[in-house]
This record gives structure tokens, sequence and C-alpha cells, in this order.
């Protein structure tokens, strides 16, 4: 898997942005609300690595690299059961442990927060 610096840089920036919002949460919402951010974003880390694999294995093959037979079906099944835990993990969330739902949602939008503040960062740096 190929180690993209702005990958890692998104990555770490959703971490932070999620240990926030969950310390704002439970000042602002109590405990409930916070966990359900810390659960949030621990949905939102295991996707986004989850389809940086995918992605990875897909621009391996339409660029024309070399793969063994069955690779890509291997590749496309993981990624669609994967997909399938995530969605039973936000059931059990909601369902069964009770998180709240805002939180949740608050904490699903970490890695696209950090995927603003990257791109802000990025237009101000080729700005001046």
């Amino acid at each position: 898997m190929h180690a993209d610096p702005l990958v890692g840089r998104i990555g770490r920036i959703s971490v932070v942005i999620c240990l926030v919002t969950t310390v704002v949460a439970w000042l602002l919402a109590g405990p409930r609300m916070a966990f359900g951010v810390l659960g949030g974003g621990l949905l939102i880390g295991v996707s986004f690595y989850t389809l940086r694999g995918g992605v990875a294995a897909l621009v391996t093959t339409a660029s024309g690299g070399r793969v063994p037979p069955g690779t890509v079906g291997r590749s496309l099944v993981k990624l669609v059961l994967r997909y399938a835990l995530l969605g039973f993990l936000a059931y059990v969330m909601i369902a069964r442990l009770r998180l709240h739902p805002i939180g949740l949602l608050v904490g699903v939008t970490s890695v696209a927060a950090a995927a603003f503040v990257e791109a802000v960062r990025l237009l101000a740096k080729n700005r001046n």
C-alpha cells in the first residue's frame, strides 16, 4: 500500500478533531454525547482506512499493474464485507450501546472536517 503524506495528514487531523469535539461534547452535553462522538470517530476511522486500502488495490489494477487472478474480486468482496460490518457496528452503537445518534454524526464528520482543514491549508499555501 502506498503511503501518501496527504492521506496521513488527513488521518491525523481527523483524530485531533474527533478528540477535541469529544471533549466539547462532554462539557456541553454530557458523557452519552461524548461517547457517541467517539463511536462515530471510530466508525469513520475504520471506514477511512478501509476505503484507502480498497482504492489502492483498484488504482493498482486500473493503472495496468500486474495482479494475480482473482485479486480484484477478493478486494471487492473484502470491501463489501467491511462496510457490512460498519453498518452492523453502527446498529450496535445506537440500538444496543445507546450512544447518542447526533454524537455519532458529529464523530463521523471528523474526516470531512479534516479534509476541509487540509484543503484550506493547501489553498492558503498555494496563494502565497
